[in-house]
């Protein structure tokens, strides 16, 4: 590729302070030119002399691009497309001892609302195994009255309904969520069980179907919900 090639697609920025800017180029470049996980990028000084700004500004932009996760260096290749790690950031940054109220809030509502669309995709992947496994920690749940224990059952009990969906992201997405409902849940001295219990749960996903599923879980959830509308 030239550097009028290059200069042309990218085109150039007349101020040389705005990484923000040319993170945003760049990403417009990559979609425009159809790069794909692998492709290699032009390199540092190209960029640079094709937006026409100084390199220290184009690899502050590189470097937000490469904390996202969507370019990586290779040896004797240089700067390529990476396949995003789309929840490596989430990671990092999921912390509810340094997130406000409202974002809590936010990601709890969230929370119930997945938690409200799995009944398809668990009717279709669950095994014997998967039951008996809920029903272990059913048991266990009910062996105690200790409020931390039952917080530790209830975050085992939903972590394991995503893990049986066997899709990876949404198990992973799943483990980012808990612990923001785990301190939820040990802030609420007056938390109200559900009129459908884990143990009901169960037991439909053993004989029901998934609209009584899907119901169950309703009535399990209400009490979060009802709290939603105060």
């Amino acid at each position: 590729m030239s550097q009028d090639d290059l200069r042309k697609d990218l085109g150039r920025i007349t101020t040389s302070s705005m990484a923000d800017v040319i993170e945003l180029r760049i990403r417009e470049y990559l979609k425009k030119k159809s790069f794909k996980p692998g492709d290699a990028l032009p390199r540092e000084i190209e960029l640079a002399e094709a937006l026409g700004v100084s390199r220290n500004v184009v690899r502050e932009a590189l470097s937000r691009l490469r904390m996202l996760g969507m370019i990586e260096t290779k040896r004797r290749r240089g700067m390529v497309l990476a396949n995003p790690d789309i929840l490596g950031t989430l990671e990092r940054v999921m912390d509810p001892l340094i997130m406000d109220e409202d974002t809590l809030q936010d990601i709890f509502e969230l929370r119930l609302v997945l938690e409200m669309g799995l009944a398809d995709i668990l009717y279709i992947r669950k095994t014997e195994k998967h039951i008996r496994e809920l029903e272990e920690i059913v048991e266990n749940e009910v062996a105690s009255t200790d409020h931390t224990f039952r917080i530790k059952n209830e975050i085992a009990f939903h972590g394991k309904l995503y893990e049986i969906t066997g899709n990876k992201t949404l198990k992973r997405f799943q483990s980012l969520l808990m612990p923001v409902f785990g301190y939820l849940m040990s802030t609420k001295t007056n938390h109200k069980s559900g009129a459908v219990s884990h143990k009901d749960l169960v037991a439909i996903l053993k004989n029901g179907s998934k609209l009584e599923f899907r119901e169950g879980m309703y009535e399990h959830l209400l009490p979060h919900f009802d709290r939603l509308e105060k």
